[in-house]
């Protein structure tokens, strides 16, 4: 969605969910309602004395007229958005971190260079591995598991390990399982 779409529906949504005409916000935020009826229209070109104005008068943070809406219990995350972190074999994009209880995941986009192999000397928790393109091996570096497409491995973290492609580029779900502190 353009971002003058996302603004209209973000001004249209929290207008409504306020229970403000389109008159009324136009008197608070001193922005004409033609003005507004375009920009919800998402056919406007506001500046940013206009976001910052609406801002104060729907009394929103800025960052919540600006950014994509989802229902509540979803959580979006654009791989665009979040930065990568590399090694010589790796490329992790932490897409998500989840407290459950007295456990703490992270979810990671993993992707494995072929040619180069990945050492961890341990670290606490499990490792969950599925892969979803490639071949991939993964686990002690005496008797790695090897997993293609579709295949899954679940291995304790605390003791040696190495990521190893097969043949070629390998893309995966790593999800880090450590215990809460």
């Amino acid at each position: 969605m353009s971002a003058g779409r996302i603004l209209g529906t973000n001004i249209r949504a929290v207008r409504e969910q306020r229970g403000l005409s389109l008159s009324e916000l136009a008197r608070r935020s001193k922005i004409a309602k033609g003005t507004l009826s375009q920009l919800e229209n998402g056919t406007g070109n506001p500046t940013i004395e206009t976001v910052f104005s609406l801002s104060n008068a729907l009394d929103v943070p800025v960052s919540e007229l600006l950014t994509e809406r989802t229902p509540p219990d979803v959580v979006l995350i654009r791989a665009q958005d979040v930065d990568v972190l590399s090694s010589n074999a790796v490329d992790l994009r932490l897409m998500r971190r989840m407290d459950i209880g007295t456990t703490v995941l992270e979810m990671y986009e993993q992707r494995v260079r072929p040619g180069a192999t990945q050492h961890s000397e341990g670290h606490p928790g499990k490792e969950h591995v599925l892969v979803t393109s490639g071949r991939l091996k993964v686990g002690p570096p005496d008797a790695p598991y090897e997993l293609g497409p579709g295949d899954y491995v679940c291995f304790p973290g605390d003791t040696p390990h190495i990521y190893e492609t097969v043949d070629g580029p390998v893309t995966s779900v790593l999800v880090l399982e450590y215990p809460r502190h």
